[in-house]
């Protein structure tokens, strides 16, 4: 039996503290292609909508009355793994950007884009993949063509030694700093090198030649 085309279509949760920019959002998603399952005005608002629905599809203000909303996304994967991600901002500036990506999102995009983009971000990321303002995916690609200098001594030598296996704690104490110092040491290198898992890390690593094997360290 062949299953009714609404649930066919992909879900779409508008998750954002202004009633009047949700209402727009809805409006400028053709109901032909997509189907708006929820919304929400608040962060736990929008995580008990994203496990009541488990949308293909989380649009997500960058900032709550104030409040950055980038901690959720931990809690929004564990509740919906397969839920993609898009930022939305009136910052539209590259550092919130590479936060954006490092902390799991899928797509960042400005308030202010057309509705030809905003349709085409959430395409992107409703077919699996990813979005990003076509000015600031350059300027991203400009970091990444020269990423030696974006790091610190002490990040470079965190990264080689997160590549080489070692846990933080062993790492902590090979370096002499506290657990917690690399914790930060990690955050700030995934956000400079615009990257959110291990394997990207790793990889990045071997590019700059920071593993035990690449020659560096």
């Amino acid at each position: 039996m062949t299953a009714p085309a609404a649930a066919l279509r992909p879900t779409i949760l508008i998750c954002d503290d202004h009633p009047v920019v949700r209402c727009g959002i809805r409006t400028l998603l053709p109901d032909d292609r997509y189907r708006v399952a929820g919304e929400a005005a608040d962060l736990a608002g929008t995580v008990e909508q994203v496990d009541r629905h488990r949308p293909t599809v989380l649009l997500l203000d960058l900032s709550f009355l104030g409040t950055p909303s980038l901690g959720v996304l931990p809690t929004v994967r564990a509740v919906s793994p397969a839920t993609r991600v898009l930022i939305l901002t009136m910052h539209n500036d590259l550092e919130s950007a590479r936060e954006s990506l490092a902390a799991g999102a899928h797509g960042f995009l400005a308030k202010d884009a057309a509705a030809e983009e905003l349709v085409a971000a959430v395409d992107a990321l409703a077919a699996g993949g990813r979005y990003l303002d076509p000015a600031l995916g350059a300027a991203l690609l400009d970091l990444h063509a020269d990423p030696d200098g974006t790091l610190s001594r002490r990040e470079r030598e965190v990264l080689g030694l997160i590549a080489d296996g070692l846990t933080h704690d062993q790492i902590a104490d090979e370096l002499g700093l506290s657990v917690r110092t690399i914790e930060a040491q990690r955050a700030s290198i995934k956000v400079k090198l615009g990257v959110s898992r291990r394997a990207e890390l790793i990889s990045c690593a071997r590019r700059l030649r920071l593993t035990t094997t690449g020659g560096e360290r």
